[in-house]
């Protein structure tokens, strides 16, 4: 009987122990019902302390305030209590039953999670008014400021807003509930470099106020259009009627939400009278201009054509004019740029439209005046602006339509006439005729080849297919086979796209990567600058070849963003087939 008591003693104790040694981890809510416009204060508890916690979701929730961490540590007839609790306040978005996801946390290399717990969320609430929140929504306000409420399509205005706030009312803190979104504008935030205090008046009455947001706005769309409203929880010190010892007013701390309303724009399209079939929408201020990098220069050099577009506007939201030019100046597509930036009077600066062009042959070209159509809002008129006639002068070069099989037709434009050697068919000298007496195929040498041949082909067969056996054995042998064909393929594909800068060496890359992914075994993940020359190296590949290997990829990677003749392109073209064809003498 001792020893039964014995080990119900014991047993006693280790579940007193195990019960002791779990971890509790749990949620607890203020209310499990609220409403709408009310406040939820969610606690994660923990009586051991722990690493990497992680909050739920909260979806369907604002948080408002925390993560706030409180730990409690306190010892009691010898037992130790301890408490870590990580605290939110959360604000509902919407009605309905929502749910507080799990929380987890690692305690002793283990993870916890807490419990999930569902709400109830009804309709706003009537609640007592709180006397210092009624104080401070009077002494708080926050507005938006528009510079125009009748503006054109495309016409830049500005949305300020502006937190006012009475003498006697402290701010210590706001933070963003609702951001507008401005549908149908395109918008830009001009954020203040800190945040300074003026002086000025809401309704009459002296205010301190502060630039929050400033935002430029550009309407896209005609008629009625609303800016949403900005929403704003700010934390308020006020002044109470309790005083302390000295006579001093009291202060306390509330949470307010301020609104600044929606604004309705009402925005005018432009006039139809006087409109140019080519405008593109530019709104604003501009100028115009054309400008070339040379006058003169010889065939096959490059030159730089530049369209610019400067002002204030719409500069970011309206199209360049094309430039064109005769088909004997070969033209690449435009490298676009802006420089632009945005303050509070809209958008100030140049966008512009470079051009690279290459000259064929020797002669002069005329580069047409192009123009450019715009709504001026000071006048209220369209205007429209013209460049000036400009002249190439191609000094050195071939002369078009000079060469032996040629002739120059008079006219203003020469166009090469080609002659045909057949054009008259002479009479023929010598006849031929065939005999009307057909020999027999019976003992002829047709009969003869066509009865041997099957026995002649037959050893061939057999070493035919000891080769393919032997050739599809040979795994190394395949792949450099393979190597070689893409090479070959991917160097095809490039000297038919000689004179198309971008498509010429992509397909030049391409060829240069997959033969060294097949020659040298390797995946395309290794295809480094600095890997492709330690393995070349490795395999007792000259240090020149390599170096010229580097070069052709290097000029790859500048070709796509500097002008290339077609010289260039096939002196590239040249260089690589002679670099495969070395390193495949030389790769060991």
């Amino acid at each position: 009987m001792k020893h039964l008591k014995h080990i119900a003693i014991l047993l006693i104790i280790l579940t007193t122990s195990i019960v002791g040694s779990q971890v509790q981890f749990q949620t607890r809510v203020s209310k499990k019902t609220l409403g709408l416009n009310e406040r939820l204060r969610v606690d994660f508890s923990m009586d051991k302390d722990g690493d990497n916690f992680k909050p739920p979701s909260f979806d369907g929730f604002n948080v408002v305030g925390g993560p706030n961490q409180s730990v409690s540590n306190s010892w009691i007839n010898g037992k130790r209590s301890f408490e870590k609790t990580f605290s939110y306040f959360l604000a509902p978005t919407r009605m309905g039953s929502l749910i507080i996801g799990s929380a987890s946390i690692e305690i002793d290399k283990q993870t916890y999670k807490t419990n999930t717990i569902a709400i109830t969320v009804t309709k706003e609430i009537q609640k007592p008014k709180d006397p210092n929140s009624a104080i401070a929504s009077d002494n708080i306000h926050l507005v938006a400021e528009v510079s125009n409420v009748n503006p054109y399509l495309n016409e830049a205005i500005t949305v300020v807003y502006k937190l006012y706030v009475a003498r006697n009312t402290g701010v210590d803190n706001w933070r963003e509930t609702d951001d507008p979104e401005y549908d149908d504008f395109w918008s830009q935030n001009i954020n203040p470099k800190g945040l300074k205090i003026e002086k000025g008046k809401y309704k009459g009455e002296d205010y301190q106020y502060v630039v929050l947001r400033r935002t430029v706005l550009y309407p896209q769309k005609t008629g009625k259009l609303t800016i949403e409203p900005l929403k704003l929880d700010v934390t308020a010190t006020i002044p109470t009627q309790r005083r302390d010892i000295f006579g001093q007013r009291l202060m306390s701390k509330v949470n307010v939400p301020v609104v600044a309303g929606k604004r309705n724009i009402n925005v005018k399209p432009l006039p139809e009278l006087g409109k140019p079939s080519d405008f593109s929408g530019a709104v604003g201020d501009f100028k115009f201009n054309l400008s070339t990098s040379k006058s003169e220069l010889n065939a096959n050099e490059s030159m730089q054509a530049k369209v610019t577009v400067s002002g204030n506007g719409n500069l970011k939201l309206l199209t360049l004019p094309k430039l064109t030019l005769p088909n004997s100046l070969e033209v690449y597509e435009p490298e676009h740029n802006e420089n632009v930036r945005t303050n509070l009077n809209g958008m100030q600066g140049e966008i512009s439209d470079n051009y690279t062009i290459v000259p064929q042959y020797k002669g002069k070209y005329s580069i047409p005046t192009i123009s450019f159509s715009y709504f001026d809002l000071k006048t209220e008129t369209y205007k429209r602006i013209s460049s000036n006639q400009t002249i190439i002068n191609v000094l050195e070069g071939p002369v078009y339509g000079a060469s032996d099989n040629n002739l120059i037709t008079e006219g203003t434009e020469k166009q090469p006439v080609t002659l045909n050697n057949n054009q008259f068919a002479f009479i023929k000298t010598k006849p031929n005729f065939s005999s009307k007496n057909e020999q027999s195929f019976f003992n002829s040498k047709a009969f003869w080849a066509s009865l041997l041949s099957p026995l002649l082909a037959i050893p061939l067969a057999i070493v035919f297919r000891r080769k393919r056996d032997q050739r599809a054995g040979d795994l190394v042998g395949n792949r450099l086979r393979k190597a070689d064909r893409l090479a070959k393929k991917y160097l095809g594909v490039a000297k038919k796209s000689l004179g198309q800068k971008e498509a010429f060496y992509v397909a030049l890359e391409k060829a240069l990567h997959n033969y060294l992914k097949a020659k040298l075994n390797i995946e395309t993940s290794d295809l480094s600058k600095d890997k492709i020359k330690v393995l070349l190296l490795d395999r007792q590949v000259n240090e020149g070849t390599v170096e010229d290997f580097e070069s052709i990829l290097e000029n790859c990677e500048m070709a796509r963003y500097t002008p290339i003749t077609t010289v260039t392109m096939q002196q590239d073209y040249d260089k690589a087939a002679s670099t495969i064809n070395l390193i495949d003498k030389q790769i060991r």
